[in-house]
């Protein structure tokens, strides 16, 4: 354990803050490698380097720091995709399409990211409220993605595509990081695009 002039000159506030960093850190490591079986104070407090006086000081327990960590790793997510599904173009199928490879993207690049999103601790209470969240998150940002204003009933079949895009995207996501899809990420981005919003079905401009 690092000794106790490792917070010399650093005042109270960002101590806290930087060991509150140095855990949220470890534990990210810890779940994306291990899943939730991994995380444990102890194993958090190793990882980390502090004592378990320091992760009490920041977190009421490891349900608490794991959803921090998935909240950090959401946030990341969204951003990805705002910025994919952020185009100068009211086409839905390069939305659906941007939107897609943005998430499959993210997660794939680390896999430790789409583990902790998609693929583990799916019992996990806490992590089930952040999941739904997510969910309804990457419904707004498709639907958000376009400016165009449609009559009534294009708006709402758009809104359809929007909501199956955002609960199928956890599965298509898990099965992807889990090989089950090949290695061609344009093939598969291409089949859900034209899963969710088939050529014949989509509405007219």
């Amino acid at each position: 354990m690092p000794g106790p002039t490792r917070w010399a000159g650093i005042s109270r506030d960002d101590r806290r803050s930087e060991r509150r960093s140095l855990l949220v850190k470890a534990a990210f490591e810890l779940f994306g490698e291990g899943g939730e079986a991994a995380v444990s104070v102890r194993s958090v407090c190793r990882e980390s380097e502090l004592n378990s006086r320091y992760f009490y000081e920041s977190f009421d327990d490891t349900d608490e720091l794991i959803g921090v960590v998935y909240d950090e790793v959401a946030a990341e997510l969204a951003a990805s995709v705002t910025a994919a599904t952020t185009l100068p173009t009211d086409d839905d199928r390069a939305l659906l399409r941007s939107g897609i490879r943005a998430v499959l993207d993210f997660s794939s690049t680390d896999p430790r990211r789409g583990k902790i999103l998609f693929t583990e601790a799916r019992g996990n209470s806490v992590l089930a409220a952040r999941r739904a969240a997510a969910r309804d998150e990457l419904r707004e940002l498709v639907l958000s993605g376009s400016t165009r204003r449609d009559p009534e009933p294009a708006q709402r079949a758009r809104e359809v595509t929007a909501a199956m895009y955002a609960g199928a995207m956890a599965e298509l996501a898990n099965q992807w990081l889990a090989g089950q899809l090949g290695d061609d990420l344009d093939a598969v981005v291409t089949h859900a695009v034209r899963l969710l919003l088939p050529e014949q079905n989509a509405p007219d401009r």
